[in-house]
C-alpha cells in the first residue's frame, strides 16, 4: 500500500522545528539579515535541540535518526528563513557527513561529537574561483612532505567556513596523477586556524545574508598525513556521492521557501483590501496562489521519493536531480509571485517575501546548477553528449 503519511516520530520532529522557527527565528532573523550577522544564538539553540546530529549515530554524538529527518527540519526552517536553514544543511551534509561517510574511527571520534552538538561547524571546500560547475578542474594541490600534507590553492563560496565556531574545512586537492595521466584528487581535513590557511572577508551577497560564506586560501598550509579523508585519489568521487545526498536536502530547503511564500501570501491577501474587497477574493490572486501551492506540493513529493530511495539503499541520483531541479524552480517561481502579490510591500525588506525573493535564486545554482541537474537526468536516461 502506498502511504504518504509521516509516522509519529517524523511528525513530532516537524512540529518541534516549526514551533522553533515561528517562535524564535521569525521574530529576530530580519535584524540579523539586515546587519549581515551570523545568528550564533539560533545555531546554539538548534544544536541543543539535536538538529545538527539528526542523521548520525548516537555512538558519535548524533541523534540516531536519518537523512529524511534532516530534510523535514530543513523544510520547516526554510518556511521562515533560508539563512538559518542553509547553516544547518551545510553543517550536516557538507561539514559532518563526509567525515561520517569516509572518515577513520579516530577522525570520527575527534570531530563528530562537536559537529553533532552544533558547538562546532564544518565546511567543505570544493568550488574554486576558476572552476564553478567543473569541479574536476581542481587546481588546489597537496603533496606529502614527510608526514605532512602541504596544501596550496584557493576555494570560493564556502559556507560555514569563517565563523567563530568553525572547526574544520575539508578541501579537495590534486595529490598526484593517475595511471591514465588524469588528476588524482583527494580530500584532506584542514583544522581552522591552521598556519597557512586564510579566510577572506565575508562576501557581500544578494541573499542568505545571515549565513557565513567566504573565499579560502592555502599557502604552504601543513596538516598531518593522517588528515587524509577516505582513500587517496577518491576525493572527487566521494564528494559526488555527498552531492547526491545534498541535493535532496537542498530540495527540502527549497520546498520550505516555496511553502513559506504560500504562507505569507495567504496571510497578506486575507488582510489587504483593494477596490472594496480583500484581494484574496479576486480570481487573479486566487489562481496565483493555486499555482504556488501546486508547485510546492509537487516539489515536496519529488524530494520525498528521492529520500525514500536513498534510505532504502537504492540508486537515487536521477531522483535527487529531479527533486533539486523541481524544488528550486518552485522556490524561485513562488518567490517571484509572492513579491508580485505583495506589490510595493514585497519590495521592502521588512516583509519576509522580499527576503525570500533574494534567497531563492541561489537555490538554482548551489550544489549543482539547474543545467547540471538536467545533464544528470539526461545521463540517467542513457543519453550521451554529442
Amino acid at each position: 500500500m502506498i502511504d504518504f503519511r509521516l509516522d509519529d516520530e517524523y511528525e513530532e520532529l516537524r512540529r518541534t522545528v516549526r514551533d522553533f522557527a515561528r517562535a524564535e527565528v521569525a521574530p529576530v532573523i530580519g535584524d540579523y539579515y539586515e546587519r549581515e550577522a551570523f545568528p550564533y544564538d539560533l545555531v546554539a539553540r538548534m544544536g541543543s535541540m539535536g538538529l545538527f546530529g539528526l542523521p548520525f549515530p548516537e555512538s558519535h554524538g548524533g541523534m540516531g535518526g536519518d537523512y529524511f529527518a534532516l530534510c523535514l527540519a530543513l523544510e520547516e526552517l526554510a518556511r521562515v528563513d533560508s539563512s538559518v536553514a542553509i547553516t544547518l544543511e551545510a553543517g550536516v551534509s557538507l561539514g559532518a557527513m563526509p567525515i561520517h561517510r569516509f572518515g577513520t574511527e579516530e577522525q570520527k571520534r575527534r570531530w563528530l561529537p562537536d559537529l553533532c552538538a552544533g558547538t562546532a561547524l564544518g565546511a567543505f571546500g570544493l568550488t574554486e574561483p576558476s572552476g564553478g560547475s567543473d569541479a574536476g578542474a581542481t587546481r588546489t594541490s597537496a603533496w606529502l612532505d614527510g608526514d605532512e600534507w602541504v596544501i596550496d590553492g584557493s576555494k570560493s563560496f564556502i559556507t560555514n567556513s569563517g565563523t567563530d565556531i568553525t572547526s574544520l574545512v575539508t578541501v579537495t586537492a590534486v595529490t598526484g596523477r593517475g595511471d591514465d595521466g588524469g588528476k588524482e584528487i583527494s580530500a584532506i581535513i584542514v583544522p581552522a586556524r591552521t598556519p597557512g590557511f586564510a579566510v577572506a572577508p565575508q562576501y557581500s551577497k544578494v541573499g542568505w545574508n545571515a549565513s557565513d560564506t567566504h573565499e579560502l586560501s592555502f599557502a604552504e598550509c601543513r596538516v598531518p598525513a593522517e588528515n587524509l579523508l577516505g582513500e587517496r585519489g577518491r576525493g572527487y568521487a566521494q564528494f559526488l556521492s555527498i552531492l547526491d545526498e545534498g541535493r535532496v536536502a537542498i530540495a527540502a530547503l527549497s520546498v520550505g521557501l516555496a511553502q513559506g511564500c504560500v504562507d505569507e501570501c495567504l496571510r497578506y491577501v486575507s488582510e489587504r483590501e483593494a477596490f472594496g474587497h480583500t484581494i484574496g477574493r479576486y480570481q487573479a490572486v486566487q489562481f496565483k496562489l493555486a499555482d504556488m501551492e501546486m508547485r510546492t506540493h509537487t516539489a515536496r513529493l519529488a524530494y520525498y521519493q528521492a529520500a525514500a530511495k536513498m534510505l532504502r539503499g537504492e540508486p537515487f541520483k536521477k531522483e535527487a536531480a529531479i527533486a533539486k531541479l523541481t524544488a528550486s524552480n518552485a522556490a524561485m517561481d513562488n518567490a517571484r509571485e509572492a513579491t508580485q502579490i505583495h506589490g510595493g510591500y514585497g519590495f521592502m525588506n521588512e516583509f519576509a517575501v522580499g527576503r525570500f525573493y533574494r534567497d531563492a535564486k541561489i537555490l538554482e545554482i548551489g550544489e549543482g546548477t539547474s543545467e547540471v541537474q538536467r545533464m544528470l537526468i539526461a545521463r540517467e536516461l542513457g543519453l550521451t553528449p554529442a
